[in-house]
């Protein structure tokens, strides 16, 4: 397998965010922005190879009917779930992990052709160039006001905008608030034909598994204004959905689209100071 069609030798990582770059120089530019952090300690970077070399793997599992999950053992950097949807069309592959192997690679060859590699926003987008090569050059698709964080430029981008549809059901929602161009992906067949919306942090998991919010920097505790998440509750109203996936596989099982609206009037009360008499 073919690590880089560019750069000979092994991706390089960055140890926290695990963004995939074309050389481990300087301070990742994706951590050192507000939403994420550098550590104390400084600028780490790690490699394809290291981390093979350390034992990590691709673990694949079936969260449910065309719906594969992928998790990194031990997890890396942040330890994002990847998600695998298959169609009749083709496969697409959700927040792609920041580590690959062959094993994993041949269980998505062997769903068929595979129609777009798709991050929500920069934290995941892992190493989106490395699975793209081992995979024939699948399309990578970066909504445009995001494609200035690509730490590792690919002739396999596409930039998108808006709403852009993968293949019948399966349609990708720029919605912002996270980042400028964060999105979800709305799949329609998804939860029995009651509908899944794949948020990643756009839009987050609770503890409580039925509620959720909405932040521009969880690590950094900075929250979103009403008025965006208002924008982004009105801009969802209309998709049908039953199930929400985060980053991390949790979100409400049934059900989630009202969970979404509750969870954001909830939100937007706090925020415009409705309930400063409690405070």
């Amino acid at each position: 397998m073919s690590e880089s069609a560019h750069h000979p030798g092994s991706v390089v990582i960055c140890a926290t965010c695990g963004v995939e770059h074309v050389q481990a120089t300087g301070v990742c530019a994706i951590c050192a922005d507000e939403r994420q952090w550098v550590p104390a300690t400084g600028q780490a970077w790690t490699s394809l190879r290291e981390l093979r070399e350390r034992g990590h793997r691709v673990v694949v599992s079936q969260r449910e009917p065309g719906l594969l999950e992928l998790t990194v053992e031990p997890a890396v950097a942040i330890g994002q779930h990847c998600f695998v949807i298959t169609t009749p069309q083709g496969s697409v592959i959700w927040d792609v992990p920041p580590f690959i192997d062959r094993p994993a690679v041949d269980r998505i060859h062997a769903l068929g052709p595979v129609l777009a590699i798709v991050a929500s926003h920069p934290h995941m987008f892992g190493a989106q160039s490395a699975w793209s090569h081992a995979l024939g050059q699948a399309p990578i698709l970066v909504c445009a006001p995001l494609l200035d964080w690509v730490m590792r430029p690919d002739a396999a981008i596409t930039p998108w905008r808006g709403r852009h549809e993968l293949a019948p059901g399966l349609v990708l929602h720029e919605l912002g608030g996270h980042f400028t161009g964060s999105s979800a992906l709305h799949w329609a067949a998804g939860a029995n034909g009651a509908g899944v919306l794949l948020t990643s942090d756009t839009v987050h998991a609770n503890p409580d598994g039925a509620t959720v919010t909405f932040m521009r920097s969880y690590p950094n505790r900075i929250p979103l204004s009403a008025a965006v998440v208002a924008r982004l509750a009105s801009m969802l109203e209309p998709l049908r959905f039953d199930r929400i996936y985060d980053n991390f596989g949790r979100g409400p099982g049934c059900d989630a689209a009202a969970a979404l609206q509750r969870s954001a009037a909830r939100y937007i009360a706090w925020c415009s100071g409705e309930h400063d008499a409690l405070t």
